[in-house]
């Protein structure tokens, strides 16, 4: 179940929102652990048990490093966490990985190893890494831990960042999980988000979407250096709008039942180097890193070198945390050897440039990425690369170039647009203009985001196509 599906805007939410308003503010919270289980069960039914074992180890272990810590016993307490860290990490690695491992054990011994072809658990890597920073915050005294297994269940499971995240640090919403004042402010504001996140999903990303499946689909050595920079352009637009897409409507949800989610995009493609464009994209997952890995290995206080080793292993991890593929190792030390030389190299002479040029740089390392990014086959992705230089004699436009530019070129212009804080600061403009207060201003607003979701509706209607890329990390 999707959020961008009839079935979770007409039935799930719906139903889990009238039992969670009328029921009392005690049991507001097994509402929404109960419903999260459900929602997580409707996709993986067996796998609502390994998740329940995960909650139920690490809440007790958060429990033992807790009393160890007030106790005096420091050294106990830094054993748990150790039992902590390996369970999550090796429950992660058994199902995410085993295959990898053993297909890359075939390789290269020329063994014929079976794979195990296990099923990974939808959303994963992302509550495992909740899970770990929960039981971290607790040693580190950053948090007390929780003593309530429900709370402490419904801050995993909860349903709305629990497939795609933003990853969600226990200690930002301790306190919420205990007592929160939900408020109607809050709930349209979550409404707006939900209806915004839905539009970017539905209405850009899956209709750019098909334009990538169909560049992306033909042959390399045949695609002309033109079409293949207009795939490229698609994917980069998709994987955007769609993951960003989903964050809003994860932050909305929250929103409507209380809970004050921290943003996960900032406008990245607006960035002009590849360091602030990893401070917009993904921010839940940069800041895990750099909390939990990167300034634990010692930051940038131990000299140049460690500094050089520290952010190269938080890429390498960066990378594999995406999936089981070499391409995505491969995407992860490309970042890491681009940061580097941002930090070490050209980063200064690049501050110097006008803006254009740095936030054209900054995009079109990007799109490169994302084309490694997108195949499970590294062969194929350099492929595509080079078929976006001319390497195969293609040209550089024919017939369907010219076809697909005339039949996505609006779509790309609004996609650029939506990109940028251009339609904010319009929207703000003419809302300045008519008075924040005044009711004309909440009838445009009600008009737009019933437009928007009626828009998406009537697409989820008559379209099958509606993927969602992160679903598989």
């Amino acid at each position: 179940m999707v959020f961008s599906s009839l079935l979770f805007m007409f039935r799930f939410l719906p139903l889990v929102l009238v039992l969670y308003y009328v029921s009392p503010v005690k049991i507001r919270n097994i509402i929404l652990f109960l419903f999260s289980l459900f929602f997580y069960a409707w996709g993986e039914p067996k796998y609502v048990f390994l998740m329940l074992c995960s909650i139920t180890i690490d809440y007790k272990i958060g429990t033992l490093i807790n009393k160890s810590m007030n106790c005096g016993r420091r050294s106990a307490a830094k054993r748990w966490l150790t039992v902590s860290v390996v369970y999550n990490l090796s429950v992660l690695g058994f199902f995410k990985y085993a295959d990898f491992l053993i297909g890359t054990v075939n390789g290269i011994l020329g063994t014929s190893l079976p794979l195990l072809n296990i099923p990974l658990p939808i959303g994963i890597s992302f509550f495992t890494f909740q899970t770990m920073s929960y039981t971290i915050d607790v040693y580190r005294g950053a948090t007390s831990a929780q003593k309530s297994w429900l709370n402490y269940g419904t801050y995993v499971s909860m349903f709305p960042q629990l497939i795609a995240g933003p990853i969600v640090q226990y200690k930002t919403i301790a306190a919420q999980l205990r007592e929160r004042h939900e408020n109607t402010d809050d709930f349209v504001y979550g409404i707006h988000r939900f209806v915004t996140g839905v539009g970017k999903k539905v209405l850009l990303a899956n209709n750019i979407g098909v334009l990538w499946d169909t560049v992306s689909g033909m042959q390399t050595a045949q695609l002309p250096a033109a079409t293949a920079w207009l795939g490229a352009l698609a994917y980069t637009f998709q994987i955007y709008f769609d993951f960003s897409g989903y964050s809003d409507m994860a932050i909305g949800l929250g929103k409507m039942f209380g809970f004050h989610f921290l943003e996960n995009f900032n406008y990245p493609y607006i960035s002009k180097s590849i360091t602030e464009f990893w401070r917009r994209w993904h921010i839940s997952l940069s800041s895990w890193f750099r909390e939990y890995v990167y300034i634990p290995l010692g930051g940038n206080r131990r000299g140049t070198l460690k500094q050089i080793r520290n952010i190269a292993v938080v890429w390498m991890l960066t990378g594999i945390w995406h999936g089981a593929s070499w391409n995505f190792v491969l995407w992860g030390v490309y970042y890491g050897v681009l940061l580097i030389l941002e930090k070490f190299v050209f980063g200064k002479a690049l501050e110097r440039l006008p803006r254009a040029l740095r936030c054209g740089y900054t995009l079109f390392f990007v799109i490169l990425g994302w084309m490694i990014f997108a195949f499970d086959n590294v062969g194929a992705g350099l492929s595509y690369i080079g078929s976006m230089f001319g390497g195969y004699g293609a040209g550089f436009a024919d017939s369907t170039t010219v076809y697909l530019l005339y039949n996505y070129a609006v779509t790309l212009v609004i996609l650029i647009l939506g990109a940028t804080q251009l339609p904010k600061r319009a929207a703000a403009g003419i809302l300045k203009r008519i008075g924040e207060q005044r009711w004309q201003a909440t009838a445009l607003r009600c008009l737009f985001y019933g437009a928007v979701f009626l828009l998406s509706v009537a697409y989820l209607v008559d379209a099958s196509y509606n993927p969602f890329l992160y679903f598989r990390f």
